[in-house]
């Protein structure tokens, strides 16, 4: 079946793909690493569409691309299966059920957002979701962190982030230090103080360079999160330190608190990618326009690069290069999750029940392997819980 069955009418082919993704978006849970796993048994196991090695190949070249790399891969596959109008078809309603989700939250945290359930209900998510993050970097770190160098520029990226250096300089800049030192002593020598100085040459804190509140305006939300779109590599969870450098160094358009009930309430208890946290953020700031607009702008480059890339990128995934400079942008990303970790740790964790909370749930989440889902249903229980019996 699948893509040995030419003889299909396109309309079967694309009707198949919108089916198939629309429920997807609208049951997936668990983050990037799950949704994919549920492709691949739909795609290669049930329906077989192409077989492993190509399903491989498709993963691994859209781990080269900027943004939602689940999002891309469904895009992928609705190319492969009905053409142009199967990318269209897959990613979109792909994303579709997360976002009418998201709205929903968002309008529910505006209205009733200053309500004491809610915040109750919101001071016992935030602490499991530290938990989360914090597990999500120690199993990608197993993967990401290969050998002295990698944990180097890891460790490196994750104090400069901490300091306010820019996470679009410190992502790319730790891909090249490893790209350079693989390369060998004479390319190293010659070329590792460029790299080196490129941070150097952007020596001022981010708070310095974007002093005061900027005026929203809806040109520069997009035109922010058509950026995140297209420079953001690695998990979804990197999208916190884009976030908060934006719009609140930055832009000063939102608080920590506020990023942070972006990714704790939109990112964990709606299907879909985490980077619909945007519909949310838009929401926000200037209602259904505005997140509708930064939900297309976040999303848009990675429709435009699969359909652009997708002819030649498995095989460009197969190069030495490719795969070094994918390394270093890995550690680099591991390097910003842990700093955004440390930094909402510091807003997160301010008693003994959220420190005992996300104790709890880390013990939970890497001893038993407990969906995110619930662990984050329970937190907000136990918030409620814990302040009409001690608040």
């Amino acid at each position: 079946m699948g893509e040995y069955q030419a003889q299909e009418p396109v309309t079967q082919r694309l009707k198949e793909v919108a089916l198939l993704f629309l429920r997807l978006g609208a049951t997936s849970f668990g983050g990037p690493a799950a949704y994919i796993g549920l492709m691949h048994h739909e795609v290669v196991n049930r329906r077989r569409w192409m077989d492993e090695q190509r399903f491989l190949d498709l993963m691994s070249a859209t781990m080269l691309l900027p943004g939602p790399n689940a999002t891309e891969v469904a895009s992928h596959l609705g190319l492969i299966r009905a053409g142009w109008r199967g990318l269209i078809v897959a990613g979109g309603l792909f994303i579709l059920p997360g976002m009418l989700a998201i709205l929903a939250v968002a309008w529910a945290y505006i209205k009733y957002g200053s309500l004491p359930q809610v915040a109750w209900t919101l001071y016992g998510i935030k602490p499991v979701v530290v938990a989360i993050i914090v597990q999500a970097i120690w199993s990608l770190g197993r993967k990401g962190i290969k050998g002295p160098l990698t944990a180097v520029v890891g460790l490196g990226v994750l104090l400069l982030h901490l300091a306010d250096f820019d996470e679009i300089v410190l992502l790319f800049a730790g891909a090249a230090v490893v790209l350079l030192v693989r390369s060998g002593r004479h390319l190293f020598k010659h070329g590792m103080s460029a790299v080196l100085t490129i941070p150097m040459l952007l020596n001022v804190p981010v708070t310095t360079l974007y002093a005061g509140v900027a005026s929203f305006s809806l040109s520069t939300l997009f035109l922010t999160f058509l950026k995140i779109g297209a420079t953001l590599f690695g998990s979804g969870y990197v999208l916190l330190a884009f976030l908060r450098s934006e719009f609140v160094v930055k832009l000063g358009w939102l608080t920590e608190a506020e990023v942070f009930d972006a990714i704790a309430v939109a990112g964990q208890i709606t299907p879909g990618p985490i980077f619909t946290s945007a519909t949310f953020i838009g929401y926000m700031l200037g209602g259904l326009p505005s997140a509708l607009l930064a939900t297309l702008a976040i999303f848009l480059p990675s429709f435009l690069l699969v359909g652009l890339l997708s002819r030649f990128l498995p095989s460009v995934r197969k190069s030495w290069w490719a795969g070094v400079f994918l390394d270093g942008v890995n550690a680099a990303s591991l390097g910003l999750m842990s700093a955004v970790a440390i930094q909402l740790s510091r807003v997160v964790l301010v008693d003994i029940f959220t420190i005992t909370l996300t104790l709890l749930a880390l013990f939970a989440v890497f001893r038993f392997k407990i969906n995110s889902v619930w662990l984050v249903l329970g937190g907000g229980l136990l918030g409620v819980v814990y302040q009409i019996l001690f608040g």
